[in-house]
């Protein structure tokens, strides 16, 4: 019968080896420091590009760990509406974007208020606006009552399923809560990117919620992580990261909650992830870039509104083909004013005819400046 670390006399007290973590540390908070430096020294403009691209990407690709998939344009929407920027065409968005967006802008943007009991019964109902999770319905905003048995974490078909995990008792979830809200609290001494990586492992470990347990441990990890910068401005995803490494994400902490209470594995794993989440950092500042050269290039041509648009969501990675229809589509034009738009890009050499061909011809951003 498998024991869980939960389960062990000394829980939760883990302990890790410091000398395997000490030069990662290093490595992950010198590569924090250069990310910030750089963004400082951009202007502000282009900050609020970045960060609005990076929490777009960390609202969606948390949301699809789980493999729950948001519309982007939804959620770039919704966040930006909520910080207040200026962009181009705002759409809007479901509850359920709204809800997720909630939650990780409170986390992120409120990163120095006190981490409650109320403050994650609130995140929780955010996620869940209707109660039901998919078809079946939860318990919102309180701790999980296991009125259908122990929860687990499952993989396979019915009667042949695997069980990866199975989370202490209902019964011991406020117990269990409040020891980990005192530590979060009350330990000031430890590195707060070692902190964010245990307070990540030993949520999800205690899974207090029916559902959103995940999306809510990275959102108090993404907390944390804002701490340890003194800074609500996100210019990296650990979330996207995550996504990345889903297959290792899930071996790894099936691994740990299966093992000692020795956790340097998964520090060490998380520090790595870390570091590569930062140094992906560097694509989206390269897009940001690539978006604010172009418009410095063409500031002296004229551009209507449906044009102005679909450029800029082209730069900010347009999902699927470009096609007329679309464009018709998202700018509310007639197919013939589509046409127009797309042929006047054509001959400015702004626009190009996508190689592959098909069925409808499709439209990229030419790679000319």
């Amino acid at each position: 019968m498998t024991t869980y670390i939960h389960e062990l006399p000394d829980w939760p007290r883990f302990i890790w080896k410091p000398e395997r973590l000490t030069e990662k540390l290093v490595a992950v908070r010198y590569r924090q420091g250069r990310l910030l430096g750089h963004m400082d020294a951009l202007g502000f403009q282009l900050r609020e590009e970045a960060v609005l691209q990076t929490l777009t990407e960390d609202v969606l690709k948390s949301s699809e760990i789980e493999g729950e998939f948001l519309n982007k344009d939804q959620v770039r929407s919704s966040i930006a509406r909520r910080l207040g920027m200026d962009i181009a065409g705002l759409i809007p968005a479901d509850r359920n974007v709204e809800g997720v967006v909630e939650m990780m802008l409170d986390a992120t943007q409120n990163y120095s208020a006190p981490l409650t009991q109320e403050r994650m019964f609130a995140w929780h109902a955010a996620l869940f606006p209707t109660g039901h999770s998919g078809m079946h319905k939860i318990t919102v905003g309180l701790w999980r009552k296991d009125r259908e048995g122990p929860m687990q974490v499952v993989s396979g078909p019915i009667g042949r399923h695997r069980v990866h995990y199975e989370a202490p008792k209902a019964f011991q979830l406020a117990k269990e809560m409040r020891a980990f809200l005192k530590w979060f609290h009350q330990d000031k001494t430890l590195d707060l990117v070692l902190k964010s990586a245990i307070a990540h492992l030993w949520f999800v470990t205690i899974h207090p919620f029916d559902d959103g347990n995940g999306r809510i441990a990275r959102a108090i990890s993404d907390l944390t992580l804002a701490r340890s910068e003194k800074s609500p401005q996100r210019f990296y995803s650990m979330s996207a990261q995550i996504r990345e490494e889903r297959k290792d994400y899930y071996d790894i902490l099936e691994a740990t909650q299966k093992g000692s209470l020795d956790i340097t594995r998964w520090l060490e794993w998380f520090l790595d992830c870390l570091d590569r989440a930062i140094a992906g950092a560097e694509k989206t500042l390269a897009d940001v870039f690539k978006k604010a050269r172009f418009w410095e290039t063409h500031h002296n041509q004229t551009f209507n509104e449906r044009q102005r648009m679909m450029i800029n969501r082209l730069f900010n990675g347009f999902e699927g083909k470009l096609t007329s229809s679309k464009w018709a589509k998202i700018t509310k034009c007639s197919s013939d004013t589509a046409l127009r738009d797309i042929d006047d890009l054509l001959r400015r050499n702004i626009l190009t005819k996508n190689a592959g061909g098909g069925r409808s011809t499709s439209y990229l951003l030419s790679d000319a400046p």
